[in-house]
Order: structure tokens, then C-alpha cells, then sequence
């Protein structure tokens, strides 16, 4: 299964993605930002990808959460290209019969089997690279 984001340069360091569902994402990392950094995106793509299944797991156990956040940091290193080589993801919650067992069970089911994004960011992607050259005025 593939999936697309098509990316469009808005100027400066400001892009928009555009998904096969419609929906946007707007990536900045101008001095004036109004988006997320593209190393932020990866932040919350991690984060959403767990509360996903967090929240799902968690009402499968008949253990719906009230209240859930999650607040995740990455530490980046001092020399390019700068990848994150510690992220931490904190899972806050509570509700009926929540318990901090149970709560730590469903985020590492989610971190060791069920997130696409933390088993991307564990392994090895190939990613290729092309380039097409257009005439001036053309994108």
C-alpha cells in the first residue's frame, strides 16, 4: 500500500503537503512561523500515531479514557543533519478505571507492534531520490 503527500513551495521555508484525502499540512521553518517544522511534524506525526492506538486499545478493554494528552520531546544532535536521537513520549490519561498498568500496556502494544511511525523511525527505509528539471514557470 503507497501513500502520497504532494508538497507545493509557498516561498521562504514554507510548504504545503497535500494528501490523497484533500486534507493540507503546513510546514514552515521561516523566521516568521505559521506551521510546524518539518522536525516537529515528526514529533506529532509519532505522537498522533500512538494515541491512535492508544485510545482504540484502551476502549477495546472497556476502559474508555475522559482525558488524554500526550507530550512527547525529541533531542537532536549538535552536527548535521540534526536527527533526533532520543525522543520521549509521555502518555498522560485518565477516566473510569484507568490505571497506570493498563495505560502502560496499551503504549508499548502501540510502540512495539501497532504504530507505523515508531516502526519507522526503528528501521531501515529506503528512501530513493529523483529529480525532474521543468521549464521556468512550470511546477
Amino acid at each position: 500500500m503507497k501513500k502520497t503527500l504532494n508538497v507545493t513551495w509557498l516561498g521562504e521555508q514554507r510548504y504545503l503537503g497535500l494528501s490523497e484525502s484533500g486534507h493540507q499540512l503546513l510546514i514552515d521553518n521561516s523566521a516568521v512561523k505559521v506551521g510546524v517544522s518539518p522536525m516537529e511534524a515528526l514529533l506529532g506525526a509519532l505522537a498522533t500515531c500512538t494515541a491512535y492506538d492508544v485510545v482504540e486499545i484502551m476502549q477495546k478493554r472497556r476502559t474508555p479514557l475522559a482525558r488524554y494528552r500526550i507530550e512527547v520531546e525529541g533531542t537532536r544532535a549538535e552536527t548535521t543533519p540534526k536527527r533526533y536521537t532520543q525522543i520521549t513520549v509521555r502518555h498522560i490519561a485518565s477516566g473510569a478505571g484507568i490505571t497506570e498498568e493498563a495505560l502502560h500496556r496499551a503504549a508499548h502494544l502501540s510502540h512495539e507492534k501497532y504504530c507505523s511511525v515508531a516502526a519507522s523511525l526503528n528501521s531501515d527505509i529506503v528512501v530513493e531520490t529523483r529529480v525532474e528539471a521543468g521549464e521556468a514557470g512550470e511546477a
